[in-house]
């Protein structure tokens, strides 16, 4: 399994990090907040049981949930704590937050579940009114960080977007998720600060490219393959969640690599590493209008100091 960014020094670094940023992150760390801390992980699936893993073996007590008791078990390998409860469980989430320095928000319906509005606004929407109304009964929580995407942006035709770029809504699942955005940023208060992370698409350990695009090798496909996307690795995701509970970040951060590659390209560099047959393209074929194409900018991270481990895909 490819580790996240490790943070303590006297570990085997890989040579492409940066050993004066990783420093001066930990002298910051001391600065701004404890070098250990209570940190709960609301949806603990691909992304929340990577983070905790990282962020237990670095020394920090951490809780994670769950909503299936058959992940327990697999919950408890890498937690302090393991607990079955949902985003809008008032009770659950009351007594989740009261000892936490830090909370990170993970939640996502799974297969048929993402595309069934109710499950999506109960997801999402109940989850984050449940959570302010939890934190607001709670004095010890100084960071907040939720994980949203970069889909509220809608469809921009390849053009760039920024946090400052309104978003647009192709769809009503874009909609949900800019609402819970809405929700948590204007309920944000003096005594913690919330981190919106607006996300490409993952890849990583077990959602690996080969896997996702090897099905397209060899393949006639609609249209001219133009599409922009827009990636992330999830190091880069547990990195950029520590980043911000370091650095007690606040308001909206684009998190997507460099690469912004039109959808042709990146099935090409697919096939070509992994020896599969190319794609062939149809241009008299239309191409599919759910999907959209835009350039998401991720300069405001970089100018807070973030600093990308995988900053190309494939590269």
């Amino acid at each position: 399994m490819t580790q996240p960014i490790d943070i303590n020094p006297s570990s085997s670094q890989s040579p492409e990090l940066d050993m004066a940023y990783l420093q001066t992150l930990i002298r910051q760390q001391a600065e701004r907040s404890p070098l250990y801390e209570n940190a709960a992980i609301i949806g603990c699936g691909y992304v929340g049981m990577t983070l905790a893993e990282y962020w237990q073996q670095r020394g920090h007590v951490v809780t994670g949930t769950t909503t299936s008791d058959r992940r327990i078990p697999q919950l408890r390998a890498v937690t302090s704590r393991a607990v079955v409860a949902a985003g809008n469980d008032f009770d659950a989430m009351r007594s989740l937050v009261q000892d936490q320095d830090t909370v990170v928000v993970c939640v996502a319906p799974t297969g048929v579940q993402a595309v069934d509005a109710g499950v999506y606004s109960r997801t999402y929407i109940e989850t984050a009114e449940t959570l302010t109304r939890a934190l607001s009964q709670s004095s010890r929580v100084k960071q907040l960080v939720y994980l949203s995407s970069c889909s509220v942006y809608g469809d921009r035709r390849g053009d760039w977007v920024d946090e400052s770029t309104r978003p647009t809504f192709s769809e009503g699942r874009s909609r949900i998720l800019q609402e819970a955005e809405d929700i948590l940023l204007q309920a944000t208060n003096d005594s913690y600060r919330t981190c919106i992370l607006r996300l490409g698409g993952i890849y990583g350990p077990g959602r690996e490219l080969v896997r996702m695009f090897a099905g397209l090798a060899g393949q006639t496909l609609p249209g001219k393959g133009d599409r922009v996307t827009n990636w992330i690795h999830l190091d880069d995701i547990v990195g950029a969640i520590e980043f911000a509970r370091a650095h007690q970040l606040q308001g909206i951060y684009n998190l997507v690599d460099d690469g912004k590659l039109p959808l042709r390209q990146l099935v090409e560099l697919v096939c070509d590493r992994y020896g599969l047959p190319n794609a062939r393209w149809d241009v008299s074929r239309a191409a599919s209008t759910r999907r959209s194409s835009l350039r998401v900018s991720n300069q405001k991270l970089k100018d807070a100091g973030f600093h990308f481990v995988h900053p190309q895909i494939l590269a």
